[in-house]
Protein backbone atom coordinates (compact mmCIF):
# COMPACT_ATOMS: atom_id res chain seq x y z
CA UNK A 1 0.00 0.00 0.00
CA UNK A 2 0.78 3.18 -0.52
CA UNK A 3 1.98 5.80 1.85
CA UNK A 4 0.93 9.75 2.07
CA UNK A 5 3.09 12.66 3.83
CA UNK A 6 1.94 15.67 6.06
CA UNK A 7 0.91 18.02 3.43
CA UNK A 8 -0.72 15.38 1.47
CA UNK A 9 -3.50 14.87 4.83
CA UNK A 10 -3.38 18.80 4.88
CA UNK A 11 -4.69 18.93 1.95
CA UNK A 12 -6.96 16.67 2.68
CA UNK A 13 -8.55 18.38 5.86
CA UNK A 14 -7.95 21.86 5.00
CA UNK A 15 -9.01 21.88 1.63
CA UNK A 16 -7.39 25.03 1.02
CA UNK A 17 -6.01 24.06 -2.80
CA UNK A 18 -8.27 23.32 -5.27
CA UNK A 19 -5.55 21.67 -7.19
CA UNK A 20 -3.24 20.30 -4.98
CA UNK A 21 -6.84 18.50 -2.88
CA UNK A 22 -7.17 16.97 -6.46
CA UNK A 23 -4.34 15.56 -6.91
CA UNK A 24 -4.60 14.30 -3.11
CA UNK A 25 -7.66 12.70 -3.25
CA UNK A 26 -6.99 11.07 -6.51
CA UNK A 27 -3.48 9.34 -4.77
CA UNK A 28 -5.60 8.43 -1.71
CA UNK A 29 -8.21 6.72 -3.59
CA UNK A 30 -7.03 3.43 -3.70
CA UNK A 31 -6.33 3.39 -0.29
CA UNK A 32 -2.84 4.79 1.46
CA UNK A 33 -1.44 4.23 4.53
CA UNK A 34 -0.82 7.15 7.58
CA UNK A 35 2.31 6.69 9.84
CA UNK A 36 1.81 7.93 13.41
CA UNK A 37 4.32 10.71 12.70
CA UNK A 38 2.87 12.00 9.73
CA UNK A 39 -0.65 11.96 12.16
CA UNK A 40 1.04 13.95 14.52
CA UNK A 41 3.12 16.68 12.36
CA UNK A 42 -0.89 16.67 11.02
CA UNK A 43 -2.02 17.85 14.18
CA UNK A 44 0.90 20.13 14.69
CA UNK A 45 0.43 22.33 11.19
CA UNK A 46 -3.41 21.76 12.26
CA UNK A 47 -3.06 24.12 15.54
CA UNK A 48 -0.10 26.22 14.65
CA UNK A 49 -0.78 27.33 11.16
CA UNK A 50 -4.74 27.11 10.59
CA UNK A 51 -5.55 27.69 13.95
CA UNK A 52 -7.82 25.25 14.88
CA UNK A 53 -8.51 24.52 18.25
CA UNK A 54 -8.59 20.92 19.86
CA UNK A 55 -12.40 20.20 18.88
CA UNK A 56 -11.45 20.81 15.18
CA UNK A 57 -7.93 18.53 15.91
CA UNK A 58 -10.08 16.12 17.42
CA UNK A 59 -12.71 15.78 14.39
CA UNK A 60 -9.87 15.77 11.95
CA UNK A 61 -8.44 12.61 13.13
CA UNK A 62 -12.03 11.18 13.93
CA UNK A 63 -12.41 11.96 10.22
CA UNK A 64 -9.22 10.10 8.76
CA UNK A 65 -9.92 7.46 11.13
CA UNK A 66 -12.63 6.63 9.24
CA UNK A 67 -11.77 7.61 6.11
CA UNK A 68 -12.56 5.07 3.67
CA UNK A 69 -9.36 5.27 1.32
CA UNK A 70 -7.02 5.90 4.49
CA UNK A 71 -5.45 2.91 6.63
CA UNK A 72 -4.18 4.88 9.96
CA UNK A 73 -0.66 2.80 11.56
CA UNK A 74 -2.68 1.29 14.65
CA UNK A 75 -6.01 2.54 14.84
CA UNK A 76 -7.02 1.31 17.91
CA UNK A 77 -3.69 2.79 19.44
CA UNK A 78 -5.09 6.72 17.56
CA UNK A 79 -8.59 5.79 18.35
CA UNK A 80 -7.20 5.25 22.37
CA UNK A 81 -5.13 8.86 22.22
CA UNK A 82 -7.84 10.30 20.88
CA UNK A 83 -9.91 9.66 23.96
CA UNK A 84 -7.37 11.10 26.63
CA UNK A 85 -7.38 13.51 23.88
CA UNK A 86 -10.97 14.88 24.06
CA UNK A 87 -10.79 14.57 28.16
CA UNK A 88 -7.18 16.57 28.50
CA UNK A 89 -7.48 18.53 25.17
CA UNK A 90 -4.44 21.32 26.83
CA UNK A 91 -2.32 18.16 26.45
CA UNK A 92 -2.30 17.79 22.75
CA UNK A 93 -3.09 15.02 20.41
CA UNK A 94 0.58 13.93 20.03
CA UNK A 95 1.47 13.75 23.43
CA UNK A 96 -1.78 11.35 23.62
CA UNK A 97 -0.34 9.44 20.66
CA UNK A 98 3.07 8.88 22.62
CA UNK A 99 1.68 7.88 25.29
CA UNK A 100 -1.27 5.03 23.62
CA UNK A 101 1.91 4.28 21.48
CA UNK A 102 4.17 3.00 24.85
CA UNK A 103 1.08 1.64 26.16
CA UNK A 104 0.47 -0.66 23.03
CA UNK A 105 4.21 -1.79 22.56
CA UNK A 106 4.57 -2.34 26.60
CA UNK A 107 6.77 0.65 27.23
CA UNK A 108 5.32 1.66 30.36
CA UNK A 109 5.93 4.02 32.57
CA UNK A 110 5.89 6.65 29.74
CA UNK A 111 8.77 9.13 31.88
CA UNK A 112 7.42 12.82 31.70
CA UNK A 113 8.04 16.03 33.13
CA UNK A 114 4.39 17.11 31.89
CA UNK A 115 2.71 17.83 34.90
CA UNK A 116 -0.95 17.18 32.78
CA UNK A 117 0.41 14.13 31.10
CA UNK A 118 1.49 12.85 34.25
CA UNK A 119 -1.65 12.56 35.30
CA UNK A 120 -2.96 10.12 33.23
CA UNK A 121 -2.31 6.11 33.83
CA UNK A 122 0.79 4.72 32.11
CA UNK A 123 2.67 7.91 32.93
CA UNK A 124 5.16 8.93 35.42
CA UNK A 125 5.59 12.60 36.18
CA UNK A 126 9.42 12.88 36.87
Amino acid sequence: MRAVDTNVLVRLVTRDDAVQTASAEEFVRPGAWVSHVVLAELTWVLSAVYELDAKGIATAVEILLNHESLSLQDPDVVAAALVHFHRRPALGFSDCLILEVARATGHVPLGTFDRNLGKLVGAERL
